[in-house]
């Protein structure tokens, strides 16, 4: 381990850039803390040349959004043969893609909430399905761009089709969930425990929630019946092998339990990226199963290889 290089990926070009500098830090200081050689990698355009002069041993992935995690670093480091962290060029893709991913684990058995793919001018003039209903980027991550259209709103949300929208020109419509937001990870095949996220004074698991001291309480293990948490766990590994992840990733549920224990549970979708930042969730949840930071961290560059 000792004599092991660790080139960490981080910051990049997306509008999660803050979100991966700070995963990126804080991974390359535990690696450092556990014995690694780190170098911390700000990841631009020229990411090949660089990687080729480093040489190092593992590319520790702790990109996010657009290039980092739907495929396309991946596909670079596929082409200079580098070992590194996390899923590969498929699996990024496909779970990057929301509309996609909902069609695969709806095949492989898992409940989904009904949704459709509509150009975001088509959300303009009349509800595109019967509120509520949430509009969301297709190929974006942290709630960015995220919108809940309440049962009594009239109108559409305007925002959508304003020039202020900047998450490309299709957008996922999705049956709105009521209830609580459960997450649970997956680390190789094994699924770890389950937490709910509650968040503190906003409306939903928004971007200031995920990342903001404060914004969100987490209980790890959350307060659910064994049967309902037993199924999360079933169903956050097998979206994780449907899709084809490797190392770690994070599925995302939504359980209405108003009218009975047995309620609706829904996956929304499948985090291949999960953030490590000291408020994120996969940290926490491996702590609670028995894994340290450092632990976590050191599987993953050990499980790291090309070809994933």
């Amino acid at each position: 381990m000792k004599n092991k290089h660790v080139a960490v990926l981080m910051g990049g070009f997306s509008s999660e850039r803050p979100v991966s500098l700070s995963s990126g830090n804080a991974c390359a200081a535990a690696l450092e803390d556990v014995g690694y050689k780190v170098t911390r990698v700000d990841v631009g355009r020229h990411i090949g040349p660089v990687l080729l002069a480093l040489k190092p041993d593992v590319c520790f992935n702790a990109l996010h959004g657009p290039f980092g995690e739907d495929g396309t670093i991946q596909g670079i480091l596929e082409y200079l043969a580098a070992p590194y962290t996390h899923s590969g060029v498929l699996a990024s893709a496909l779970a990057m893609n929301k509309d996609l991913a909902k069609t695969v684990a709806s095949a492989a058995g898992i409940p989904v909430a009904e949704s459709k793919l509509i150009n975001r001018f088509a959300v303009r003039d009349q509800h595109p399905m019967p509120p509520p209903y949430v509009v969301k980027p297709v190929n974006e991550g942290s709630s960015f761009g995220v919108v809940i259209v309440k049962e009594d709103q009239s109108h559409p949300p305007q925002i959508i089709s304003s020039t202020e929208w900047k998450y490309g020109e299709r957008v996922m419509v999705e049956r709105y969930v009521h209830g609580r937001e459960l997450t649970c990870a997956v680390m190789g095949d094994v699924a770890l425990g389950v937490t709910e996220i509650i968040p503190t004074g906003h409306s939903f698991y928004d971007y200031d929630s995920k990342y903001v001291p404060g914004g969100s309480k987490h209980e790890c293990p959350a307060k659910i019946s064994p049967n309902i948490y037993q199924k999360i766990q079933t169903l956050a590994l097998k979206a994780h092998q449907a899709i084809g992840c490797r190392g770690v990733s994070r599925s995302d549920f939504r359980y209405d339990d108003r009218h009975s224990e047995n309620g609706e549970l829904v996956w929304l979708e499948i985090n291949t990226q999960p953030g490590m930042t000291p408020t994120s969730l996969v940290p926490e949840i491996a702590a609670q199963a028995g894994h340290s930071f450092g632990d976590l961290l050191s599987w993953l560059v050990e499980d790291a290889s090309c070809l994933r």
